[in-house]
């Protein structure tokens, strides 16, 4: 198992962490459905340049390194006992090695006082929920959906329709 540590993201790296990232969501998309995938939010990106500027800025960002090298990358907010988790990718040379796992392992540490962590992914990421629910202990806890919208998003209602018409999942994880 490859040595997993978390670096804070630097400004010189910002750059290559959003292609990464948005390389990572494509590959699983296209993975998943092949090129007839149509859940793009912007110029045939799973995941926006804003999306993830976004979630850089107004949250806590990190590198992901396995034995020194860029093994992806995790977005987290954290307020008192609850965290979101916004964004966590692994670049695809990298799945399937526990690095995503120990990369979260990791993040539980560095935010020891949140007991309620919160994520979403959209249905049809079966990888992800697969990663969120039998591999870190997520549970799924509410369905969103063009007659479910998410009640602290409001703008959310329309974006399901167009980008996410079979609806995302919330997921919870409560620490011990």
């Amino acid at each position: 198992m490859a040595e997993v540590r978390l670096i804070p993201l630097s400004d010189d790296d910002r750059e290559q962490f959003i292609k990464d990232n948005q390389w990572a969501f494509k590959y699983g998309a296209t993975e998943e459905f092949g090129m007839r995938d149509d859940h793009f939010e912007e110029d045939g990106e799973i995941i926006s340049r804003e999306t993830i500027e976004t979630s850089i800025d107004e949250g806590d960002a990190y590198r992901i390194m396995a034995d020194g090298k860029k093994a992806g990358g995790v977005i987290v907010s954290a307020e008192g006992n609850r965290g979101d988790l916004e964004i966590l990718f692994t670049l695809p040379e990298c799945h399937s090695r526990g690095i995503g796992c120990a990369a979260w392992c990791e993040v539980e540490k560095l935010y020891p006082d949140v007991e309620v962590w919160e994520t979403v992914t959209p249905y049809f990421e079966t990888r992800n929920i697969h990663f969120y629910v039998n591999k870190l202990g997520f549970h799924i806890v509410e369905f969103y959906n063009s007659h479910h919208p998410d009640p602290n998003d409001p703008d959310m209602a329309e974006e399901m329709d167009d980008q996410f018409p079979d609806g995302m999942f919330r997921f919870e994880k409560r620490i011990k």
